[in-house]
């Protein structure tokens, strides 16, 4: 794929079906994550891949985090939270492993990095016929999901990159009015 058609026409695909992406793009998915711009070369990224079981053991984590919320929450609540890992063969957690105290490179800095990776694998992804969707949502940010997924006092999860073969059509990307956007200081 030329690679202005890839980020000009590269959008989410919401509906996925396995299987989960190949050794092979993987290997690319991880290669093209690790060009994201990075001050200090401090590599602020850590990635942790989910399949099969590690689908459930996420989902289970979710269910956690809403009893925790709402310890009466009804058993329809908690399935609901089981199942959404489950909308693709393949989730890959993209954390900002963050650094912090450097001077140089402030903590949003290095939150950047990490998504400017997880839109490196959106992109490899699309790239390769792949379907892709960055979703984040309150499990992002919930305290019995950061634990459960070591993550350290600083640390950030950034995005839950849902991936796998397209389950429907790539809806037609809007158009943008890029002057809706820039400002020009000439």
């Amino acid at each position: 794929m030329e690679a202005m058609n890839l980020l000009h026409e590269r959008s989410s695909m919401g509906k996925l079906m396995g299987p989960p992406p190949s050794p092979e793009q993987l290997e690319a998915i991880y290669r093209a994550a690790l060009r994201a711009p990075d001050h200090g070369e401090l590599r602020p990224w850590r990635f942790i891949e989910f399949t099969g079981e590690g689908l459930e053991r996420l989902g289970e984590l979710y269910a956690e985090a809403e009893y925790r919320e709402d310890p009466h929450a009804d058993d329809s609540v908690l399935e609901a939270a089981r199942k959404k890992p489950r909308r693709a063969p393949m989730i890959i957690a993209v954390i900002a492993k963050v650094t912090p105290d450097v001077a140089k490179v402030p903590k949003v800095e290095q939150v950047v990095s990490a998504g400017c990776a997880a839109h490196g694998i959106l992109l490899a992804a699309h790239a390769q016929g792949l379907g892709a969707m960055w979703r984040s949502g309150k499990y992002a940010f919930d305290p019995t999901v950061r634990k459960g997924l070591g993550l350290g006092e600083h640390d950030e999860i950034v995005a839950f990159v849902y991936l796998g073969q397209p389950g429907g059509r790539h809806k037609p990307v809007a158009e943008q009015r890029i002057s809706d956007f820039v400002e020009h200081w000439n």
